[in-house]
């Protein structure tokens, strides 16, 4: 009897998946000035990530946010305060901040314009990062330095490092 009591104490309901809209370009944020093997990180899944925006960013009530997530309001709530408290944590210490992870499915937008074709092959050939995506060319540059270097298809250049001065570098 109490071999089978501790058995059913570790059997946990699998965490629910949660729905994000939103995935930044940029991943990673250090205080200025101070070199990044001097720091320490703190990692803010992206769900966390998720109920800062859509509280704090967008003034989304926590119901609302809970429901557009599909988790419970009391849950959206435990991750806005552990999101908020991993962000204040960072700031006050001067610790890096490294967006990764979390328990998520990048939820597909529904909504205006997916009528009767239903979004297929009615498009103006803008892709998924709307007109204003940088295409297959171009180059690659440092903000701080001005260095450049040609674009490599499927790198994006947020996540290439400046040579020179070792800078996030950004598209041109």
């Amino acid at each position: 009897m109490h071999k089978l009591f501790l058995t059913v104490l570790k059997m946990v309901r699998p965490r629910r998946i949660r729905r994000i809209f939103f995935q930044p370009d940029i991943t990673y944020f250090k205080p200025a000035g101070i070199p990044l093997a001097h720091l320490k990180e703190t990692i803010l899944n992206f769900d966390e990530l998720e109920t800062i925006r859509l509280i704090d960013s967008e003034g989304m009530e926590q119901s609302k946010a809970g429901k557009k997530m599909k988790i419970s309001q009391s849950t959206l709530s435990r991750l806005l305060r552990i999101g908020r408290q991993k962000l204040a944590d960072a700031m006050v210490t001067g610790k890096a901040i490294k967006i990764q992870g979390g328990n998520f499915k990048m939820a597909i937008p529904r909504g205006k314009g997916l009528g009767i074709r239903r979004g297929r092959g009615v498009g103006r050939g803008a892709g998924r990062q709307g007109p204003f995506a940088a295409g297959p060319g171009g180059n690659c540059m440092c903000p701080k330095c001005g260095y450049k270097e040609p674009h490599q298809l499927g790198v994006p250049c947020y996540q290439k490092k400046c040579p020179k001065c070792g800078s996030p570098m950004t598209r041109e």
